[in-house]
């Protein structure tokens, strides 16, 4: 299962439209945000993918009524942090702020997805995988990258744009 992983989108809509084109050639079975939506609009994009969304909201995602209805809207599946799935055999916690790790990180979780930082982090620790990909709603292009991870080796790939 290979799933995509986008952060901090920030309401960028051509970023966002470009993201969603990227998942889809690349054929992601699922999609994960995390955090920092900012407007439903956005979400109206994302509505454009071949896969199911699911994230968290983060700290700039004031609007949450009209995110909310966006997220029923299209069928998507946001939570309040910390977000926990259990996917293909791996258990996988999903959080904005990695200073939550602090309290919701364990050590039978495999993978731990953050953003808030917008800094690339490709982190093997204690046999997990601490994983944000970084800037994408930036302006300068080429700087922008979103993630996809394999979940049967938790192989990072990182895409620019």
């Amino acid at each position: 299962m290979r799933i995509g992983v986008v952060s901090d989108t920030h309401n960028n809509l051509r970023n966002v439209g470009h993201i969603v084109e990227l998942f889809n050639a690349a054929k992601v079975d699922r999609v994960i945000h995390t955090g920092d939506i900012t407007q439903a609009k956005t979400l109206d994009v994302f509505a454009n993918l071949h896969a199911p969304m699911f994230g968290v909201f983060g700290n700039n995602d004031q609007e949450l009524d009209a995110l909310h209805a966006a997220v029923h809207r299209h069928g998507f599946q946001f939570a309040e942090p910390p977000l926990e799935l259990i996917w293909h055999q791996r258990r996988i916690l999903v959080v904005h702020d990695p200073l939550d790790f602090e309290t919701a990180l364990q050590s039978d979780h495999d993978l731990a997805l953050h953003g808030h930082t917008h800094l690339q982090r490709i982190e093997q620790r204690d046999g997990q995988l601490l994983f944000n990909p970084g800037e994408c709603a930036g302006h300068m292009k080429g700087l922008n990258a979103i993630g996809i991870l394999d979940l049967d080796t938790l192989a990072p790939e990182i895409l620019t744009f």
